[in-house]
């Protein structure tokens, strides 16, 4: 579509980094806002808010790298250039929820109970930054002759140029948008802390799949030469995160 916003002087804006920027910020303000209305210190908050973001860039990055190093070899540089793209969630997830648990365990505060209180957060940072990734091209989906088929036509695109794609980034976007709501009309029906943590992972890694199997590009490696390492995590958080439910929700009832 239009992976550049602005360009002024050799100077840009893209289109990626600006959504990603917005889905940043949109998450913080709702965690705080949150926060404030559950009695949590802003400035705890708003710290371990800055070490999630900061290690979600990482382990994004550095998943992607790995699952796609042939794109790298000979040109190392390009690993930093974050702003052109290449962001995993996935790898972001596991680097981010290893900083917060080192935080929370180190401010002493209650693990689940705030991990409830960025879930939301993290749905509605996906939202726009899927829509930056339907701006840019990237995670294009494949071929298909639907009405709502995209085609992408500016050469600096990432995605696959004049061939009508399903708008896989868009579906994304929707899912996250779908799981945003629903984590919000849960926020004061919860039955124990990690409820909302752990439903935003099933409900994101179940629809995750299913985004999935209509996406067309390349995606590094394949398990079994056939399943996306995504598709693999996402069955395993699944398993994961029921599994924990069926520990906190008993912990709660005995």
């Amino acid at each position: 579509m239009h992976p550049i916003i602005f360009e002024f002087y050799g100077f840009s804006i893209k289109s990626y980094g600006l959504f990603v920027a917005i889905g940043f910020l949109a998450g913080i303000s709702f965690t705080l806002r949150e926060g404030r209305r559950q009695g949590s210190d802003p400035q705890l908050i708003l710290d371990l808010a800055f070490y999630i973001i900061l290690a979600a860039i990482v382990g994004s990055r550095l998943f992607y790298v790995i699952t796609n190093l042939d794109a790298y070899r000979g040109n190392l540089l390009d690993i930093f250039k974050v702003w052109q793209g290449g962001l995993t969630f996935f790898g972001g997830f596991i680097l981010s929820f290893i900083a917060g648990v080192w935080y929370m365990k180190k401010h002493r505060m209650p693990v689940w109970k705030t991990f409830d209180l960025f879930a939301p957060s993290l749905a509605l940072g996906e939202f726009f930054g899927r829509i930056g990734c339907f701006f840019a091209g990237c995670c294009y989906g494949k071929e298909c002759a639907y009405p709502w088929a995209v085609t992408f036509t500016n050469p600096q695109s990432l995605g696959r140029i004049g061939v009508p794609l399903h708008p896989t980034q868009l579906y994304a976007s929707a899912a996250a948008l779908v799981t945003f709501l629903i984590l919000c009309a849960m926020r004061n029906k919860k039955t124990f802390d990690g409820e909302l943590a752990l439903l935003w992972i099933i409900i994101y890694s179940f629809l995750r799949l299913i985004v999935e199997s209509f996406r067309g590009d390349p995606r590094g490696y394949l398990i079994f030469g056939q399943y996306p390492v995504s598709q693999v995590l996402a069955v395993l958080l699944i398993a994961a995160a029921l599994s924990m439910w069926s520990v906190l929700k008993k912990k709660t009832t005995s």
